[in-house]
């Protein structure tokens, strides 16, 4: 429970009140209620649309229905004042008391402060990275990494039961350029001039080790094999070492997949043959023509008959396309039988985070899923925009391993996982994130990482110089939770206590919105509002926290402050980086 939860529960009896009086109608849809903090916060600390939302069904002006709302919030212990604004707002004030309480709360409940059941135990997989098994992670990787590993631990706070998963894009041609790749390094460790790596393969030399491993397993035994042969074992060989060596760059920054499922293994255990043929006994898969693409038509397009599903039907704007023009299965085909597996695994829930290029796919794959599930399931679809390397303002752009890329090794290697983690949080999914290695190092206020952890080692100073100042006295949570909260009456403590409040509400709404850079801003405001608190006591002693000659009031402030450590933290293990409790 929190005050935000406290006030949503007093609405509802109030509204359930309402109902039995006859104001209400019974069955009233109460989900676009509203309980959260006014956007002027001289308004009050809590509002409600409440009004707004059921005067409507209620057959009722905003206004009269507010009247009779705010008349049974007043009631609502911890309330001490219910004003309604413009046409139909209702604006709530609490007493300090309710926000001194928090803080003996939090201390508590610790870094569980904000974990709560919103989920209900409801089964979400979470499917992030995903990169073919080709090369080492690049940095557009690392953000969809990162922020699929984020709200992963997002949900699992909020409730939700959560299967991470990586799909190993291992049955398409880039994955056989990848074999004929593989075994060129496997010539060249054999002793042979390869020169040039030719144009189509790929060049980079984290190849080479998978030539050394196809040397020492095969000898030269390989050479004397065709294609279709050799092409198998290198192909498996690389995949296998390409897959080891994302799992050991995923590790450096603490990201752990569940599952791992395989595109070649579903492929051959006939999953798309199985998943076609649910959608086909359903009348969803047809023989037909598509409509030539819009725009200019390609030189090489032909009307052909194609094996289609019916996509238009779930939301699509056209049909797809399941078969290619030589009997072979459509990407697509293999990534219905994909999601089917995760389906009949027992999710209804999906949630894929792809690169900003395949938003094309997006609408075919939902529909694909409403399909699969009959209306049962949904898929959230979360692109990843791209990440914009810069040093000093000067553009990064090769790699001294790819070659061609920056990777997600170089980028940790330089600046370490907890700024790599907070950084690529910093902005919303969708929105371009620019990442400049002298920028994410420097120690000022305009670097959210540093803010925000600085924030976090001054109250560990402070407790530390507490201890040293007040001996013998016990500083620990459950101690400061029994302080005399009530002496905390400054506006900027009160308003630091309100900010900690917000935490419960906001990782529910973030869990439920599948935002987790919500979780960064909220720690930023926190700090901001940490710190100039902070600045204040150096301007005005008495803000002080430690008051010598005042034990009551400095073991108020210390628990305060260290109620403000404890949701920094938890905040922080939700996105996956460690608090830090001195700045070096």
């Amino acid at each position: 429970m929190s005050v935000f939860s406290d006030i949503s529960a007093e609405l509802e009896a109030v509204l359930d009140r309402l109902v039995s009086e006859g104001v209400l109608p019974d069955g009233i849809d109460r989900g676009p209620v509203t309980v959260e903090p006014p956007r002027d916060p001289s308004h009050g600390d809590l509002a409600t649309n409440a009004a707004m939302v059921l005067a409507k069904k209620a057959g009722m002006k905003p206004r009269d229905l507010a009247e009779k709302i705010a008349g049974g919030l007043r009631e609502a212990e911890g309330v001490v004042a219910v004003d309604i604004a413009g046409p139909g707002f209702i604006n709530l004030r609490l007493s300090p008391a309710r926000w001194q309480r928090e803080v003996a709360t939090i201390l508590s409940r610790g870094t569980d402060y904000g974990r709560s059941q919103t989920g209900a135990g409801e089964l979400v997989n979470v499917e992030y990275v995903s990169a073919n098994p080709t090369g080492p992670l690049h940095v557009g990787h690392c953000r969809g990494a990162v922020f699929g590993d984020a709200l992963a631990r997002l949900l699992q706070f909020a409730g939700f039961e959560v299967v991470k998963e990586y799909y190993i894009n291992d049955a398409g041609a880039q994955v056989d350029v990848l074999g004929r790749s593989a075994f060129l390094r496997y010539r060249e460790a054999l002793g042979e001039d390869i020169g040039e790596i030719p144009e189509g393969l790929y060049p980079g030399d984290y190849l080479k080790p998978v030539g050394v491993a196809l040397a020492d397993a095969h000898g030269r035994a390989l050479l004397d094999m065709d294609e279709e042969a050799w092409l198998p074992i290198a192909r498996q060989t690389a995949v296998d070492m390409m897959m080891a060596m994302i799992r050991d760059d995923l590790d450096v920054l603490a990201i752990r997949h569940d599952v791992f499922t395989s595109e070649r293994g579903l492929v051959e255990s006939g999953a798309v043959d199985r998943a076609l043929a649910d959608l086909e006994s359903r009348g969803l898969i047809y023989e037909g023509v598509l409509e030539p693409p819009k725009g200019k038509t390609p030189d090489d397009w032909e009307p052909r008959p194609q094996l289609l599903f019916r996509a238009t039907d779930f939301g699509d704007d056209v049909d797809r396309p399941l078969k290619k023009s030589d009997g072979s299965y459509t990407y697509f085909a293999s990534d219905i039988a994909y999601h089917k597996d995760k389906v009949d695994r027992g999710a209804r829930s999906l949630i894929d985070v792809w690169g900003a290029d395949h938003g094309g796919y997006v609408t075919r794959m939902q529909a694909a899923v409403r399909a699969l599930t009959q209306g049962q399931g949904d898929l959230d679809v979360k692109l990843c925009q791209i990440v914009r390397l810069f040093r000093a303002g000067e553009p990064v752009r090769m790699s001294k391993r790819a070659g061609s890329f920056v990777t997600l090794r170089d980028v940790v290697d330089e600046v370490g996982p907890d700024v790599v983690r907070f950084m690529m949080l910093t902005r919303k999914n969708d929105a371009q994130l620019d990442f400049d290695f002298a920028k994410v190092l420097e120690q000022s206020k305009d670097n959210p990482v540093f803010y925000v952890q600085y924030a976090h080692a001054r109250v560990c100073s402070v407790l530390r110089n507490a201890a040293a100042e007040l001996p013998g006295q016990d500083l620990a949570d459950a101690a400061l939770a029994e302080a005399d909260l009530k002496l905390l009456a400054d506006e900027g403590e009160l308003g630091l206590a309100r900010k900690l409040g917000e935490f419960p509400r906001m990782v529910e709404q973030a869990a439920r919105a599948h935002e987790p850079h919500r979780v960064a801003f909220y720690l930023e405001d926190l700090a901001a509002s940490f710190h100039a608190h902070w600045n204040r006591g150096k301007e005005e002693p008495s803000l002080r926290f430690i008051l010598s000659d005042k034990l009551p009031l400095t073991l108020a402030r210390l628990a305060l402050i260290r109620a403000v450590a404890v949701v920094l933290s938890a905040g922080l293990g939700l996105m996956g980086v460690t608090p830090v409790e001195d700045m070096r």
